[in-house]
């Protein structure tokens, strides 16, 4: 397979075409940012880490029936996926309160959500990713009414997933981002990544607030740490891949 020219370079990732018009390369950056990109660091190894975190989360998927946009991964910090056309909608889906809705909510952080709570915000920098309502979602036209329940729907099916997946690590999933696209033939895929960039995650054996953090967190708010956290992540995934199979 050879690459062609860069397509895209967002925060995390590069993306080149290849010689394939249905194929991408993801090229994953040890880049890391906060705050909308106000805050910019860098972690030793994250692109490697995140590739492999992905690329075992899409692939469990996958034999789960979610169609994602995984191939697969020639190299430790790359992936080979089908091209699809994003929907810039971010979709973050709660089971734990955390993050903006503590601060937006006044909800304790560590609550408990009766049910997961599903929300979509405008993928857009200058305007700081806001939330949508659905109504504003369909006015923007961002995507359709039947994409959106589509969407909804398989957020909540990947969700109870990956609590369970990731209950086999000891690891308690918070809250996490997820994106979608169309493919040529207009079929709904999961894309992007799952990793500790994208998803809030602790680890359920500690009870301390700072330790259990083993997520984009620890980089966030300067707890330390952060290249140990992601590690352990990848090595408690790979081991639960390995009794899975």
């Amino acid at each position: 397979m050879s690459v062609h020219s860069k397509l895209y370079e967002g925060k995390a990732k590069i993306l080149y075409t290849t010689d394939d018009p249905e194929v991408l390369l993801a090229d994953f950056k040890d880049d890391a940012t906060a705050f909308n990109a106000q805050k910019r660091g860098s972690i030793l190894g994250k692109g490697n880490i995140n590739c492999s975190i992905s690329s075992q989360l899409f692939q469990q998927l996958e034999a789960s029936g979610i169609k994602t946009h995984f191939i697969d991964s020639p190299n430790p910090n790359q992936m080979r996926v089908k091209a699809v056309k994003i929907v810039p909608v971010e979709v973050v889906i709660r089971n734990i309160a955390a993050g903006s809705l503590c601060q937006q909510t006044g909800i304790e952080l560590g609550t408990v959500l009766k049910q997961p709570l599903v929300e979509f915000y405008y993928k857009n920098d200058q305007l700081g990713d806001p939330l949508l309502t659905r109504d504003r979602l369909l006015l923007m036209e961002l995507a359709t009414a039947e994409q959106v329940d589509a969407i909804t729907h398989l957020a909540l099916q990947i969700n109870d997933f990956l609590k369970n997946f990731w209950h086999s690590c000891g690891i308690t999933l918070v809250d996490f981002k997820l994106e979608f696209g169309l493919d040529s033939q207009q079929q709904l895929l999961l894309a992007d990544e799952i990793s500790p960039d994208t998803c809030r995650l602790w680890n359920t054996a500690e009870a301390d607030p700072n330790r259990r953090v083993m997520d984009k967190d620890r980089f966030r708010r300067d707890l330390g740490n952060v290249e140990d956290a992601y590690q352990e992540v990848l090595q408690r995934v790979l081991q639960a891949v390995e009794i899975k199979s």
